[in-house]
């Protein structure tokens, strides 16, 4: 399929300024990506005032374990904990639903723009809802245990925190509303998440219907996936012309080497990106690829959407040397090149990727030894609070999987991430970190519905470039039914990546371009498909719906 960039996100990539060398970690140790990795720290960029100063947090005391029966979290624990969250009343009005977002796998309060002026706004504005956003039990200040120890993680499941959600939606009042009942089933609840959230809240919307009226999955990953190679579709389909192939091009140039197995060659491969220190093949092999995966940072908000995949395709797509330094280069390119199976044609693509790498990775390393930079983490035994890093590779390694491979591409195909990057390295810190050697338990979570996972009113919404679309039940290749008011269906276009739905700008910042059409439609789309829920609520949660419950219990009107 030949590689396209539609719309919008073409704009954003015009649009973008120059990036400067950074210390990101992507690439440094074996990656578990986070689903919304790079986003919640943008989102307060555009703030005034900052969210965080106008939404005071509050918390329930929620149970540690709701489910003594299950041997999975023995020993059992009878305590508590208390669940943090925020909410914004300026739009509600008596009867109004309440529009609760899970907050996911980062600290809820990342997540207030959406309260301020994203989509919890936008509908509560629509509904005369109450917006709230939940945070997710262990992330953020929602503590669970004195420690973040294997045993003491054993609580953070995904079936642990959707009981939390149930339970709060069940015992909230909020404060200023002592009076009113404002608990689940007597007010409507939406439920709306994005990402990990999004199949959250999908599956919540499953599990307790009875008091979760519908939810709204935005790039709701319903399908566990331990190897996720796929990951990287999107960039291969959607990237800007010439981005993906190239890449493909250079990646098959350091694997055809790699793999190779001289140790001569191996050396003169890294020693010509700087890194010929770096001892493990992999690590580099790690090290040299973290550009393609930039995607999913791109926004449409451009106060947002970082510049760095911008930068990578202009790199990897530009027909002169970017980077004077890498001239003194030309004769170490050409042979690398002839190693690797490719001829001079390439020289300029392979000295820019070098300078990329050069400036974002090799940079940042200058004065240390390389292995400390580049040679994977060394403190795994660091359990306490502050190594929130623990939590979502936890996941990762016990239930979701995502390890994002260049191994199981099919061989029919170039992948765009070395084939050295294989599941046995992916879980390197489920080995080292939780002492787990086996794989995801994908059934526990696929067993709602994975790609094919429907229920009424739950909403499936995704972007058409979305690099977590091949774990969504819109995954390029599948079928889908038709969208329904029951159960709607939407993909963005206009190049939409990650949940492009999800945040707002204020209404004096609208111009005839922001949001873009395509994010304006799907907005319209949910605000839509929500009133009629709760048009449906009324109707069945009426009088008249009333009197049908009892009459159906047997009851006297």
């Amino acid at each position: 399929m030949v590689s396209r960039w539609l719309g919008f996100g073409l704009l954003l990539l015009s649009q973008a300024p120059a990036v400067t060398a950074s210390g990101s970690d992507i690439g440094t140790t074996e990656d578990i990506f986070g689903l919304d990795d790079g986003l919640d720290g943008a989102m307060f960029k555009r703030q005034a005032p900052n969210p965080a100063t106008l939404y005071p947090p509050y918390t329930l005391s929620v149970p540690i374990d709701h489910f003594h029966n299950d041997s999975l979290y023995e020993p059992h624990s009878n305590g508590f904990f208390n669940l943090r969250y925020w909410f914004d009343d300026r739009f509600y009005k008596k009867g109004g639903p309440i529009i609760v977002l899970g907050a996911g796998e980062t600290s809820g309060q990342g997540r207030l723009p959406f309260l301020q002026k994203g989509i919890v706004a936008i509908l509560a504005e629509a509904t005369g809802g109450m917006g709230v956003i939940l945070e997710h039990r262990y992330y953020g200040a929602s503590y669970v245990t004195p420690d973040l120890s294997t045993e003491n993680l054993r609580f953070l499941t995904t079936d642990q925190a959707m009981a939390d959600t149930a339970y709060f939606a069940k015992n909230i009042v909020f404060p200023g509303y002592e009076d009113v009942d404002l608990t689940a089933p007597t007010t409507p609840w939406i439920a709306y998440g994005g990402s990990y959230a999004g199949a959250f809240v999908a599956i919540l919307r499953k599990l307790y219907p009875d008091l979760f009226w519908g939810a709204i999955s935005s790039s709701g990953v319903t399908a566990a996936v331990t190897d996720f190679w796929e990951y990287y579709e999107a960039a291969r389909l959607y990237s800007p012309e010439g981005c993906a192939p190239a890449t493909q091009k250079v990646t098959h140039v350091v694997d055809n080497i790699l793999q190779g197995g001289d140790r001569d060659d191996i050396q003169q491969l890294k020693n010509v990106f700087g890194l010929g220190n770096v001892t493990l093949d992999v690590n580099f092999a790690s090290t040299i690829r973290g550009g393609i995966a930039g995607l999913q940072s791109v926004n449409w908000d451009p106060a947002i959407s970082s510049p760095a995949f911008a930068l990578y395709c202009s790199n990897m797509t530009a027909t002169e040397v970017i980077y004077p330094a890498t001239e003194a280069l030309d004769s170490s390119v050409k042979e690398v090149l002839s190693l690797g199976g490719y001829d001079d044609e390439l020289a300029t693509t392979f000295k820019n990727y070098i300078g990329y790498v050069n400036l974002t990775r090799v940079s940042s390393c200058r004065g240390r030894p390389q292995d400390s930079c580049f040679g994977g983490r060394t403190n795994y035994d660091a359990d306490d609070l502050t190594q929130t890093w623990r939590l979502w590779p936890y996941q990762v390694c016990t239930q979701w999987g995502y390890f994002q491979t260049g191994s199981g591409v099919p061989s029919t195909q170039l992948p765009l991430i070395s084939r050295l990057i294989d599941l046995e390295w992916s879980a390197t810190t489920c080995r080292e970190a939780f002492n787990m050697f086996g794989m995801p338990d994908t059934d526990a979570i696929n067993k709602h519905g994975g790609f094919n996972f429907s229920y009424p009113r739950v909403a499936i919404i995704d972007g058409e470039a979305d690099p977590w679309r091949q774990a969504t039940p819109h995954k390029i290749g599948l079928d889908w039914p038709e969208s329904t008011t029951s159960e709607p269906r939407m993909i963005i276009g206009g190049g939409a990546v990650h949940h492009w739905d999800e945040n707002g700008i204020f209404k004096n910042e609208t111009t005839a371009d922001l949001p873009p059409h395509p994010v304006r439609e799907a907005q319209d789309f949910i605000v839509e498909f929500v009133k009629e829920w709760l048009k449906e609520w009324k109707e069945e949660h009426g009088c008249g719906g009333a009197r049908r419950r009892r009459a159906a219990r047997g009851e006297a009107a």
